[in-house]
């Protein structure tokens, strides 16, 4: 069997699996683990040893090693916000002020905020995320729509922010400068940010305001949580240091301190019972606060832990047997039949679905056409309007099973991450017309 033949044949089987997994709502660790069997088969059959394998996969592992320490503290912050009164205080202090007919906008506005000032996708999902989902439950709307919206807002930030590390690693890759590509994703975000707008205001107005609260939020809250004010220490601990630019991690351990430090202290918790809760996340005392509340916790995360450890490996093992070669090439070729656009967006599209992870998806686009897109800037903008959010479209990546993990919300709100499929949308919109012209 030739190279390329093989190559497509077991490329088109993981396809399979994963779309298998996803009809029968199979966990689609059971097709990741079939993919890396798959890659290391070729690998064989390829003449690679299995000892080379090993190391390969350990190699593409190594990469994401900062990745799963981010989780781990992501999954105790998520849990620590909980039995410190931050969520419970922030929730029932704008819950007052939030109609459930404007929630599902307010959801994606508040996202988009938060994510814009620090720079991060996943820690937005573990805060505004989590918080916006937990005002949601208190007001019995659809979970799904939710998940949508904040999936929409969370990468609103991760794409154009000056401290997001995917903006920053297109321009290092591209070689150009971070502030005119923010301005040049302001103007092509602008039409895209208007109609999600839009477009979630509309789905609110459906929902019927009567009967989607009826129990008391505050009390239920005040009944087993101090709601000083000193409980939005945690949080604004995050958007402080995330002004001056602390890194990520640094800053989300802070955070995770001040919660477990303020749990024991104004909510009166018990050191085993603070700790215990930070990895087996929290648990309510009654079916009430259960219902809004509980969740969070390192072992939240573990689904998503084993998503990424095995996606990770997929690079070590595509980089060392040359598995994608073949498909770089036939790019290559259809890229001189075709606009520069749209060989880009079908790439990031083939990258994200392999790649299993944002960056990867971005470095795989990157060097699959670096030597056919000669101008930079563009090139460096193109990778903004698809890969940076299509990604997060994909229901195995990494982009999206963490921060839909994180908040508790379906698979399926995917679906309604509709930021996510305008940007695109708009960027074919323009090229086309530019083209007529």
């Amino acid at each position: 069997m030739g190279e390329s033949i093989l190559e497509t044949l077991v490329l088109v089987l993981f396809a399979l699996a994963l779309t298998i997994c996803i009809i029968l709502d199979i966990s689609i660790v059971y097709a990741l683990i079939f993919g890396y069997l798959l890659f290391c088969l070729y690998g064989l059959i390829r003449k690679f040893t299995i000892i080379q394998l090993i190391k390969m996969s350990i190699n593409g592992l190594v990469t994401v090693k900062n990745i799963l320490i981010l989780f781990i503290l992501i999954g105790m912050l998520t849990a620590l916000w909980r039995t410190s009164g931050t969520i419970p205080v922030i929730v029932s202090y704008s819950i007052k002020f939030l109609s459930p007919s404007i929630f599902i906008l307010m959801t994606f506005i508040l996202n988009c905020i938060v994510s814009f000032l620090i720079g991060t996708a996943f820690g937005t999902a573990a805060t505004m995320g989590v918080i916006t989902m937990t005002m949601a439950t208190t007001m019995k709307l659809n979970p799904v729509l939710i998940g949508g919206a904040m999936l929409s807002g969370i990468f609103f930030g991760d794409r154009c922010s000056p401290v997001s590390t995917s903006s920053n690693l297109v321009a290092e890759l591209t070689k150009t400068n971070l502030y005119d590509n923010i301005k040049e994703m302001m103007k092509t975000a602008l039409v895209p940010f208007i109609a999600t707008c839009v477009v979630y205001y509309f789905m609110g107005r459906n929902i019927e305001v009567g009967s989607v609260m009826n129990y008391d939020v505050v009390g239920i809250f005040g009944n087993s949580f101090n709601l000083s004010y000193i409980a939005l220490i945690p949080a604004l601990s995050i958007l402080l240091l995330s002004f001056f630019k602390v890194k990520v991690k640094l800053t989300i351990l802070i955070s995770v301190v001040l919660a477990f430090i303020l749990s024991l202290t104004i909510q009166k918790m018990s050191v085993s019972y603070a700790l215990e809760t930070m990895i087996f996340g929290y648990t309510a005392p009654n079916a009430q606060l259960g219902e809004m509340l509980n969740g969070g916790g390192v072992l939240s995360m573990l689904n998503v832990f084993i998503i990424i450890c095995i996606s990770s490996t997929y690079a070590g093992i595509f980089d060392g047997t040359g598995l994608l070669n073949d498909l770089k090439y036939k790019i290559k070729k259809l890229s001189k039949k075709t606009s520069m656009f749209n060989i880009i967006l079908g790439t990031s599209i083939i990258a994200s679905m392999i790649a299993c992870n944002q960056t990867l998806a971005v470095l795989l686009t990157f060097q699959v056409l670096n030597d056919i897109q000669t101008d930079k800037r563009q090139f460096a903008i193109d990778i903004e309007n698809t890969t940076i959010v299509i990604a997060p479209l994909v229901p195995w990546s990494i982009a999206s099973a963490a921060p839909l993990t994180t908040i508790g919300a379906p698979t399926s709100s995917i679906l309604f991450a509709v930021y996510l499929y305008f940007i695109p949308i708009w960027r074919f919109i323009l090229q086309s017309v530019l083209k007529k012209k």
